[in-house]
């Protein structure tokens, strides 16, 4: 028996160094680095501390579904087009001085000596492309198979509720999911589908789902913190900019390297291409622009500043709400058919992300109880150090958070469970004890109830009021060195104004 246990204790030594070895091996994949332009494949291949395994209790059936997801890869924006057409003109004239000065041209990628933007001429952008497309229609395929219990009934807008922003790419990520979850569920056509409802709020008004587009304190924050987010960045691009005119002979400015960095991130992801702008970069040099990448998106977007996710609580509220409109409809023993059993909402980074930070994803438990006291957080290490937030984790091209109601029969007595589903996968939840299969009174107390307490109007309109005010004042004063000059007979000294 001794020898047995140790025979198995030596298979497993060597499975594990197995694996370690593997893994150290693993060749670099530059898609897997891509901040919050990862493919959704691709991020959920990379390995995270943070998820964990779950175990669902066999007493334990799912009665209701929350999903909050971002939408599918989509096309570079307006901006970005414009950006890159900028790099297209630059790279050709610096191509051109080196040929006028004599320059070898030996260290020029030959690529890039006659590169073109793939999206010159393009006059809109930013829309769902077919590989975010097929990211969320297959997503929602995935969903149905993994809690056929929900999706049992036939479809009701109220029973199963779609919610969107007003921008086409959530829209149709919206479609696209739904097109996959009612699959073969309909009459319509060879593929039997069916209709289904998506509905969305004014973009002036959508607090659920476009509550950073909303809140006026926040623009102004992140329009103070933008310099210096620029700041923290500009010595990484330094240094990197000198490597690439020393390795390419080319006099690259901070500017071209930003925007190379950005067209590598396009060409990995929407056209799979790694062997272009991608290959000007060491892998060492990609994981500290990502890192770069990942610090702006925590001080602009996450855990950087309370404001940033406490203006989410209006999407928190709602999720509660549903599922304790689904505790009710069980308890009071609501026929199928007339009670919701799944919420699902479609929109952006910047709804994903201060969601996952309101419910402490991606946290240790020290920094869960700093965020409950509303304490700044360290910024993420710099690698080679690990970190958890990673922008190719936390919100990825069709990134989602699920969180499942669940009714157990558990010691003779009906008992509710939160599982929080991040990317498909159990992930671990700070706030109860590192779990991911949370009862729903701890999840209301511990979690949700210390953000309540923030109200959105007194959060985002405190700086527009004051604004207004100060604008007030101002006028004022002006008005009444207006009339002192009038008064005083002086109105031609205008240079004081």
């Amino acid at each position: 028996m001794l020898k047995e246990g140790m025979n198995i204790m030596i298979l497993l030594l060597v499975f594990l160094a197995i694996t370690q070895f593997s893994n150290a091996d693993e060749p670099f994949d530059v898609r897997k680095h891509l901040a919050t332009v990862t493919r959704y494949a691709d991020s959920k291949d990379i390995s995270a501390n943070s998820f964990v395994s779950s175990e669902i209790p066999d007493q334990c059936t799912p009665i209701h579904l929350n999903l909050v997801a971002r939408h599918g890869t989509r096309a570079p924006t307006k901006k970005k087009i414009r950006e890159l057409d900028a790099l297209d003109a630059h790279l050709e004239v610096l191509v051109r001085d080196a040929k006028e000065h004599k320059q070898s041209l030996e260290k020029i990628p030959a690529w890039l000596a006659g590169w073109r933007s793939p999206w010159k001429g393009k006059v809109t952008g930013g829309e769902l492309i077919a590989e975010g497309e097929d990211e969320l229609y297959h997503l929602g395929i995935r969903v149905r198979e993994r809690f056929p219990d929900l999706f049992n009934e036939e479809y009701h807008p109220d029973v199963y509720s779609i919610k969107t922003t007003q921008v086409p790419r959530a829209s149709a990520s919206a479609v696209a999911f739904a097109m996959g979850l009612f699959n073969e569920r309909g009459k319509l056509g060879p593929g039997r589908h069916r209709a289904f409802a998506v509905t969305s709020e004014s973009r002036a008004s959508d607090i659920i789902l476009r509550f950073h587009d909303c809140c006026q304190s926040y623009k102004a924050f992140r329009k103070s913190q933008e310099p210096n987010v620029d700041k923290l960045k500009e010595p990484l691009l330094n240094e990197i900019t000198r490597e690439l005119v020393r390795q390419y002979g080319l006099n690259f400015t901070n500017q071209d390297v930003s925007s190379l960095w950005f067209l590598c991130k396009q060409e990995a992801s929407l056209l799979n291409i790694t062997n272009q702008a991608c290959s000007l970069f060491s892998p060492s040099e990609v994981s500290l622009l990502e890192w770069a990448d990942d610090l702006e998106l925590f001080i602009l977007k996450g855990y950087g500043d309370t404001l940033n996710y406490q203006m989410g609580v209006p999407l928190l509220e709602d999720v509660v709400q549903s599922m304790e409109q689904a505790i009710k409809a069980k308890e009071e023993g609501y026929a199928p058919g007339i009670y919701e059993k799944a919420r699902m909402r479609f929109a952006h980074a910047e709804t994903l992300l201060p969601f996952s930070c309101l419910i402490g994803l991606f946290l240790e438990e020290s920094e869960f109880e700093l965020i409950q006291r509303e304490e700044s957080l360290e910024l993420p290490p710099k690698p080679p150090k690990n970190r958890n937030w990673r922008g190719s984790i936390v919100a990825p091209f069709a990134g989602n958070n699920m969180l499942i109601l669940y009714s157990c029969q558990l010691d003779n007595s009906s008992k509710y469970f939160v599982q929080v589903l991040h990317n498909e996968r159990p992930i671990a939840l700070p706030g109860c004890n590192g779990s991911s299969f949370c009862p729903f009174k701890v999840f209301k107390e511990k979690i949700v109830a210390p953000h309540l307490k923030h109200d959105y109007n007194m959060l985002c309109d405190v700086i527009e009021q004051k604004q207004k005010d100060s604008a007030s004042s101002k006028l004022s004063q002006i008005l009444t060195w207006f009339w002192s000059l009038r008064n005083a007979g002086s109105l031609g000294q205008k240079d004081d104004l």
